[in-house]
């Protein structure tokens, strides 16, 4: 095949965004043109008056074959949403993802659906996200696979059953109440957000989705976890309570304030059994002691000390009083306590062995002095309060020393009855800590208290601190599981790369994984415990049990049925257990991160199979994208998914997070169907669509007018184009009129050829998931190659040549396969238009839809050697040509091209056998009234005459054929009328057709 290098490759380019000075593009030009008929004005007139009837040119007004098209050329308001929702009916949308399941496909492409969360209206991130799918499920499609696309919910969860109880709140409801109202609560939301995404033209089955409270979506979750039993296990955790909410969090579902500020306080406990290495001194020491957590206070066990540090028992200068504290941190507190500090001893950590504190709050309470490595000296006093009930390292040292674990606060953050008559009832983190604070006050063991500004962490919904106490959960050890899904994700494919960092730290953050939840929504963790023992019995007997039931009767069962039931004699038999009685079920429910991070178990067709792809937000490198790797690690070793593609978040104008309180919301219902203000605009499904495709998805996506109108504008001006291609192909039918490619004219083969190239570039695109590039290639294509180059070079064959004749016909054809190209193309995109287009285009019968007729189809023939190089060589000397005469019209020139004998002369020759001529292909490029082709230029040139020079290096068979040619060019005044049909120079005298138009007129009479 032969191949082109053009010499000066910016120059060769620049021909195709250079406006023709024949009066530029056809879209550029003084262009009337109706849904019936288009009138155009003559290039080098465009100021002038239209032809009146009885004008020379009005005459000739029947005989030009100007474009008809009943396609609009604008639709706006009800019009365009009336269309939209009648493009939907007609063409089939509820039925195409059915259809294509039905047919033969060599290939699968599987997208797996991440289920948005079932508590609200659909937003803008909804539209972002399901859009994205949606544009590579229709390209796949159109390709001919089939593809696999399940939408799905994640219905459980807190802020659901928050939502659904509103103000009831949870108080005299049972489980069962508060699961019926969450059931309608995300029911409602479900049919909403499905609404919508069938507004937007998403292609599914919407009668054939997954929700995650569904008995068969509950019943394959529950394998899993069977599967993962062995590394899963219910152990005490400290894990940081939400008041609010009542509820354990895991790591993710934690947001660190550095704002956050505590009460913080320095408090003596009075040493009432010195440490052996102490006896000889003053007796009445106590240790000073730093917490930022007062409310604790109570629950202490132990003060631990640093076994290396140096210790010092100090003098108070302003009232004697002895206080024990690090030495390194004896001049802070001296600053502190706004007095200085004598030492009177000074000892090491390990001599600090032995003593006993009194409780400042307890009577008769006492508590030991404790060697701990968590000890820092960084704050504080250098002596820590140790309360094992609020803290993992005070738990620590509770298990190495046999302290006893007494937690005094609910689940509501109150003090219980164990924390004595003062403090029940109280919560902690208010009223509970002004209590204890005034206690320590009373009993003079408060020295100081201060404000102190550090990082806390808060429930990420309620926004509120949390409290830290112990609880048995259950939790994946994922530290287990951290190797393998590290080496799952080498294999992987993410988009953009740069995300692929983000995941790996998120599994490192992740030691552990939380999975239980103390609430009544949600799947009921499948397990019992014994009356007596609190023995868990769990195992594959009974998860397998409970696992059928919830396929038959959904997991309401675990809280309907009795437990006989739930655990039957057989199961208990096979699990050598006790009777029935023994046991009691188990109250919590499952994570929702557990419960859609096991959706590849449900909703993918074969147990051991991979999607293809994952598109979310990039929120989900530490949530869904991890719970589904994590899950499918542990059961089957491997990821469940070939590709991720981590996209940004939707933002308003001005890059702000949308909020109600900001009023920058932008609801996509308001963006298709208009505002309640007249202002608002109605843009319809497609102008939401295109804002999706052509944003740049993998960072913050901007949204608002600005890029609304930009997107309708888009749009717009891509209807301008269709409309002009299917005027111009009113009476052509390809499959009997087309022109064979080995026949046409070289322009022609060469867009032929260039159609190719833009059906390569835009497949790659779709390819990537990136739409928005595909629009760039989209726009390139009409704007450089058609509007500014081929529609205003074959205006004069299309309109006024003979209506059959093999120039009109081979050009047509061409500009069939555009169209047909283009709508393919934007198909994906704008499903809409592009199904609009197809209603109106030739060469199909009624009934038929673009989305089940395929992708765009381009021919390996359209390539031909050496054509490429005729029509870029022609294209090079018009340039030329066209910078020699700024600003005059070309048509009004006749051209000579002197070129010495070689490869470029012959290329000329192909497009011009003659020597001269008005009407060949050469002069059809040129926009001139005619072309003389020769070796030399004349001697008998004016003058004036503009000239221009250059050179083109054909490169031919790789390298092979290698030729710098020059050529010369002069420009002559043509000498001939303008012909009152055509408007073209080649008339023998004014008011005169041209011979060819007095040959078409002449068979027309």
């Amino acid at each position: 095949m032969l191949l082109c290098r053009v010499s000066a490759v910016s120059q060769t380019l620049t021909r195709w965004g250079r406006r023709s000075h024949r009066g530029g593009g056809l879209l550029h030009r003084a262009l009337s043109f109706s849904s019936s008929r288009c009138h155009v004005v003559s290039p080098g007139e465009v100021s002038a008056k239209p032809a009146e009837a009885g004008s020379a040119p009005g005459l000739y007004r029947d005989t030009v074959l100007l474009p008809r098209s009943e396609f609009p050329m604008r639709l706006t308001g009800q019009k365009l949403l009336d269309r939209e929702l009648q493009i939907q009916q007609e063409c089939g949308f509820a039925d195409l993802y059915s259809w294509q399941r039905e047919r033969k496909a060599k290939k699968e492409f599987c997208l797996h659906d991440g289920p948005p969360y079932a508590n609200g209206d659909p937003h803008v991130g909804h539209a972002l996200n399901k859009i994205l799918k949606d544009i590579r499920n229709r390209f796949e499609m159109l390709r001919g696979r089939q593809v696999h696309y399940i939408p799905g919910w994640d219905c459980h969860g807190l802020p659901i059953e928050l939502k659904a109880l509103g103000e009831l709140g949870t108080s005299g409801l049972s489980p069962m109440q508060i699961r019926q109202k969450a059931r309608q609560f995300a029911e409602g939301a479900i049919a909403r957000q499905k609404a919508a995404f069938q507004r937007w033209g998403l292609m599914a089955d919407w009668d054939q989705c997954y929700y995650t409270y569904d008995g068969a979506y509950e019943a394959a979750q529950l394998k899993v976890f069977q599967e993962m039993h062995g590394k899963v296990a219910s152990v005490v955790r400290f894990d940081p309570v939400s008041v609010p909410c009542r509820t354990a969090l895991a790591e993710a579902e934690l947001e660190y304030n550095p704002e956050h500020v505590s009460r913080a306080i320095y408090a003596t406990f009075p040493l009432s059994t010195l440490p052996p290495e102490m006896a000889s001194e003053e007796s009445g020491v106590s240790v000073l002691v730093w917490t930022t957590q007062p409310w604790t206070i109570p629950a202490n066990q132990a003060v631990c000390y640093m076994p290396n540090a140096q210790y010092s028992v100090v003098k108070r200068a302003d009232n004697s009083q002895l206080l024990l504290v690090a030495t390194e941190r004896t001049a802070s507190v001296a600053a502190l306590l706004a007095t200085e500090l004598e030492s009177i001893g000074t000892f090491t950590g390990s001599q600090l062995e032995g003593g006993i504190c009194k409780h400042p709050t307890i009577p008769d309470k006492e508590v030991p002095l404790l060697p701990a490595n968590h000890v820092t000296m960084a704050k504080g006093t250098g002596l820590v309060h140790t309360a094992p009930a609020h803290g993992m390292e005070d738990y620590s040292v509770a298990s190495q020393f046999k302290l006893p674990v007494e937690c005094m606060v609910d689940e509501d953050g109150k003090f219980t009855d164990l924390a004595g008559p003062e403090l029940q009832h109280l919560c902690v983190m208010t009223e509970g800590t002004d209590k204890v604070i005034s206690m320590l006050a009373e009993c003079g063991a408060l020295l100081k208290e201060e404000q102190c500004v550090h990082s806390y962490p808060y429930d990420w919904r309620t926004k509120q601190p949390v409290v830290i106490r112990p609880s048995k959960q259950w939790f994946i050890n994922t530290a287990s599981l951290k190797d393998k899904a590290k080496e799952a994700l080498q294999k992987v494919r993410v988009l953009p790369e740069s995300a692929r960092g983000s995941l790996l730290t998120m599994l490192d953050r992740r030691t552990y994984w939380c999975i239980s939840r103390q609430r009544s929504w949600g799947v009921p963790i499948p397990v019992f415990y014994h009356r007596e023992t609190g023995e868990a019995l769990i195992n594959k007997h009974t998860v397998s049990h409970l696992a059928e039931l919830f396929k038959e009767k959904g997991s309401d069962c675990w809280w309907e049925l009795p437990i006989e039931t739930l655990l039957p004699d057989q199961v208990l038999k096979n699990s050598k257990a006790g009777p029935v009685t023994d046991y009691v079920r188990g109250e919590d429910v499952l994570d929702i991160w557990f419960d859609s991070g096991a959706s590849w178990a449900a909703v993918l067709e074969e147990s051991d199979s991979r999607a293809d792809a994952y598109v979310e937000g990039k929120d989900q490198i530490g949530g869904w994208f991890q719970s589904s790797l994590l899950t499918s690690v542990a059961v089957r070793n491997k990821a469940p998914y070939k590709s991720l593609v981590v996209h940004g978040f939707a933002v308003s104008e001005k890059g702000e997070k949308m909020s109600k309180s900001l009023g920058n919301v932008v609801d996509p219902d308001v963006v298709i169907n208009g505002g309640k203000d007249p202002s608002v605009p109605a843009y319809g499904a497609d102008v939401l669509r295109w804002w999706v495709a052509e944003s740049n998805v993998f960072s913050e996506v901007q949204i608002g007018p600005t890029a609304l109108n930009s997107a309708r504008d888009s749009i717009g001006k891509l209807r301008n184009t269709l409309k002009f291609l299917l005027g111009n192909l009113q009476g052509f039918d390809p499959r009997v009129q087309a022109v064979d490619p080995k026949e046409m004219h070289y322009i022609d083969q060469y867009m032929l050829h260039q159609l190719r190239e833009y059906s390569i570039k835009v497949t790659d695109a779709y390819s990537e998931f990136d739409a928005g590039r595909a629009i760039r290639v989209l726009q390139a294509f009409i704007t450089r190659d058609l509007s500014s180059f081929y529609f205003s070079i074959i205006k004069d064959r299309l309109y006024c040549d003979p209506e059959d004749s093999l120039g009109r016909r081979s050009c047509q054809t061409v500009l069939e396969e555009i169209l047909d190209g283009v709508t393919r193309s934007i198909a994906p995109i704008l499903p809409h238009l592009a199904e609009e287009v197809y209603l109106h285009a030739p060469g199909h019968d009624g009934g038929e839809t673009l989305f089940k007729s395929g992708w765009i189809k381009s021919s390996s023939v359209w390539r031909r050697p050496g054509l490429e190089e005729a029509v870029e060589g022609a294209c090079a000397i018009r340039d030329s040509f066209l910078s020699s005469i700024p600003g005059k019209n070309a048509a009004q020139y006749d051209l000579t091209i002197a070129i010495e004998p070689g490869l470029l002369f012959e290329l000329m020759e192909s497009l011009q056998e003659e020597a001269t001529s008005t009407s060949s292909q050469l002069a059809e490029l040129m926009t001139v009234a005619r072309v003389n082709l020769a070796s030399g230029l004349p001697r008998d040139l004016p003058p004036d005459a503009p000239l221009s020079h250059g050179t083109f290096l054909i490169n031919l068979e790789g390298g092979v054929i290698r030729e710098d040619s020059a050529y010369s060019i002069a420009a002559v005044p043509t000498s001939a009328a303008r012909c009152p049909r055509c408007r073209r120079y080649t008339a023998d005298s004014a008011d005169c057709l041209c011979p060819r138009c007095q040959t078409i007129v002449s068979q027309a009479h």
